[in-house]
């Protein structure tokens, strides 16, 4: 079997599977546009990035703030409209803090509509916050009461949100998800709001949360909503599925306040990778790659699985070895022999350049990729150039150095 080639050591010490399947909620258009760095994407371009998401097998996406204003009001109710008009196929949910003018918005585009949309209620928790905006847990407990019974009663679904939760004491944590409880929430987010969590300290935050769940005896979900100032997102989000956690929330290419949120695209691949879900990622690259283009924020060419460097090489010994593996002519090898990720299932290829670090395999087998005669005299010009440039040389200075 192929499978036998590569010993797994990722296999040892796995956790149980949890009996659901994860689900996923695409902030990119709500959170990932806090990033002071990125631009406003068009209402054009926002439709096209919600189908991207569909096409991905996302279940469901934040369009917006519809109380920030009137362009941001008309946007959020165009997009619902272009959902219910494609037949459904992605659940929606929209932002507001916990006061009554940015409830009121998302139930009257619900109404206009006619798609169902989660009111996403967001309060902060921690202490630290507490001390900051002068409030108590007298008036968290109350600010939450009011604020899910008045989305319930113009009947609106709640996520309730607690900002900055994985700083954020047990027992306000307690109190503050049994209010949202009793009052008429049906799911319960857990924000790691700035970075602060580990994979341990996500996995104990959701533990917990999931016990006040099971001790209400309600039917109620728990998302998980991870940040990436200390580079510990993807696998705060994996440790928060395997904890109990029903949906993780990220957004494309990781864009987000500060350093950013968890990048959806690393998350699909690595849960699919260790077998959690089986979605169709042929199409990552597009939804990448449009997003980019949308917010204006450049892909580094080291960006895992999208960018540019992911599958392409120039190093003699590491490209002979995939070019032996193409010309077997089994994909499978070739995009494993020297990748952990196959570039096939996210819609790429692997590339082979030539650069200073190159052997003449690399030129042998551009110049046979291209369609461009061999002969030893353009082998070795191509060969001395590449040996003595500072960089790896473009298809555009290969096709040079050919026509010379």
């Amino acid at each position: 079997m192929p499978e036998d080639l590569i010993y797994d050591w990722n296999q040892f010490n796995m956790q149980d599977t949890p009996a659901h399947r994860p689900e996923f909620d695409d902030e990119t258009l709500r959170d990932g546009l806090q990033s002071p760095s990125v631009r406003n994407p068009s209402l054009e371009q926002k439709v096209r990035a919600i189908q991207l998401m569909i096409d991905l097998g996302i279940d469901s996406v934040n369009l917006g703030l519809p109380g920030a204003g009137p362009v941001a009001y008309e946007h959020v109710l165009h997009l619902a409209r272009e959902i219910v008009a494609g037949g459904g196929k992605i659940t929606a949910n929209c932002a507001a803090r916990t006061v009554k003018a940015d409830i009121e918005p998302i139930a009257e585009i619900q109404d206009k509509s006619g798609l169902p949309i989660e009111s996403a209620v967001f309060l902060g928790s921690s202490q630290i916050r507490q001390v900051v905006e002068n409030w108590d847990l007298e008036f968290l407990l109350k600010t939450t009461e009011t604020a899910v019974r008045y989305a319930r009663e113009l009947g609106l679904s709640v996520m309730y949100v607690t900002e900055d939760t994985t700083r954020t004491h047990p027992d306000v944590v307690t109190a503050l998800y049994k209010c949202a409880i009793e009052n008429g929430a049906s799911r319960l987010v857990v924000a790691d709001t700035v970075g602060h969590a580990t994979p341990n300290g996500a996995q104990a935050i959701i533990r917990h949360v999931k016990k006040v769940v099971e001790e209400s005896g309600e039917d109620v979900l728990i998302d998980w909503h991870g940040h990436r100032d200390r580079g510990l997102d993807v696998m705060n989000s994996i440790a928060a599925y395997l904890a109990g956690a029903h949906r993780l929330h990220a957004t494309a290419i990781g864009i987000g306040e500060r350093c950013g949120n968890c990048p959806m695209d690393t998350l699909l691949v690595n849960l699919k990778l260790l077998g959690y879900i089986d979605n169709d990622l042929t199409s990552l690259s597009e939804y990448t790659r449009f997003i980019s283009d949308a917010v204006d924020v450049p892909i580094p060419s080291n960006y895992p699985v999208v960018g540019a460097d992911a599958f392409e090489t120039a190093t003699g010994v590491h490209a002979a070895a995939v070019v032996k593996a193409i010309r077997t002519g089994d994909t499978w090898l070739a995009n494993r022999v020297y990748s952990s990720v196959p570039a096939d299932e996210v819609g790429l290829r692997q590339v082979i350049r030539i650069g200073p670090m190159s052997g003449r395999s690399n030129v042998l087998y551009w110049l046979d990729s291209h369609n461009v005669e061999v002969t030893d005299e353009v082998v070795d010009k191509i060969f001395r150039a590449a040996k003595q440039s500072d960089h790896v040389l473009t298809d555009e200075e290969v096709l040079e150095i050919v026509r010379q």
